[in-house]
């Protein structure tokens, strides 16, 4: 098989999913009077008709992509994170940290700080369960999901709390981050360097998966863990890494969106980024091409929802339920796999 027919084959399972997902939506839209044709056509008017809506788009892909991608680390051997909304708000609560303890730094050394630090925020968060996990006390998709609800305690906390901006009129932020912490965006547009960061994880992520030994024993572990475990693999230590690896890289994503799109930590962080990172590693199996393709999608559908509000009179909550379509047809297509 031609590598571009490994790419086709690979691309073909998110894209038939959002397909199904886009069809049972369409029942639903002209349940409620609505033309299902007239708003995916709006959809992809306000996204993709223009510079500014692909730019939109490009911001929705970054935390999509490290969330997703925070999901299909740990999934190699079979571990389910469902905590990558909790590891991005740790991560971008540590990443604050950073930002205001050391806002007289230059630059050069302030961002790379703020970054170590959301990465290890969002690792050393998803390492509890993983260690738990190895230790066999708890199941990691329990431990992960119930963090979750903490981590944003801990952001609503901060913001409403002792980090809370004296100049906000009361509303739950920090105050602004220098401008030394704040990342680059790029030409104009609110795209960051966070794109790089994205780009970065999911090509090292398809490299150590199919080119180094570590990837040949993740995969020996995800096929038989009993028979990797009697050649000498060390299992556990591979658990609390990989959970520490893939919230590192949720964290990453909390970082990017506090820093370059919000540049201040506000309890508003994410709209369910992490969740639906969860649903696009799922829908693409853990392959990277399937991640970029689903995300892509996802980003579509998450920036051109609001437009449904004005053009379709519907409620902006419409796109939540899109994204709960697409997840049951994923949840049935895993069970008529199985």
């Amino acid at each position: 098989m031609t590598a571009g027919a490994v790419w086709t084959t690979r691309l073909a399972r998110p894209a038939a999913l959002v397909a199904v997902g886009l069809a049972v939506f369409a029942l639903v839209l002209l349940a409620f009077g609505r033309n299902p044709l007239r708003a995916y056509a709006d959809i992809l008017a306000s996204t993709l008709g223009s510079a500014y809506g692909v730019s939109e788009t490009l911001v929705k892909l970054i935390p999509l992509v490290l969330t997703a991608v925070a999901v299909a680390v740990p999934g190699r051997i079979w571990l389910i994170n469902v905590g990558g909304e909790g590891q991005l708000h740790v991560g971008a609560l540590l990443a604050t940290w950073g930002a205001l303890t050391f806002a007289g730094w230059p630059a050069w050394l302030l961002l790379p700080t703020v970054g170590a630090l959301g990465a290890l925020g969002g690792g050393v968060w998803a390492a509890i369960p993983g260690v738990l996990r190895a230790r066999g006390w708890a199941s990691e998709a329990i431990s992960t999901l119930l963090m979750n609800y903490v981590a944003v305690l801990l952001v609503q906390f901060f913001v409403f709390g002792p980090w809370k901006d004296p100049e906000g009129v009361n509303y739950p932020q920090t105050a602004a981050f220098a401008p030394a912490a704040i990342l680059p965006s790029f030409g104009g547009t609110r795209v960051h360097l966070g794109l790089v960061f994205a780009a970065a994880a999911l090509v090292l992520y398809a490299f150590v998966v199919a080119r180094t030994r570590w990837g040949l024993e993740m995969r020996a572990i995800g096929g038989n863990s009993e028979a990797a475990r009697r050649s000498g693999i060390a299992i556990g230590r591979y658990v609390i890494v990989l959970m520490f690896v893939g919230g590192a890289l949720a964290g990453l994503a909390g970082m990017s969106e506090v820093s370059a799109i919000q540049g201040r930590l506000r309890s508003s962080l994410s709209p369910g980024y992490g969740y639906t990172g969860f649903l696009i590693s799922w829908m693409a199996a853990g392959r990277p091409a399937g991640i970029l393709a689903a995300s892509f999608l996802l980003a579509v559908v998450t920036a051109g929802g609001d437009i449904l509000q004005m053009t379709q009179a519907l409620p902006g909550a419409v796109v939540n339920v899109l994204l709960a379509v697409i997840l049951f047809v994923v949840l049935g297509s895993r069970a008529d796999a199985r």
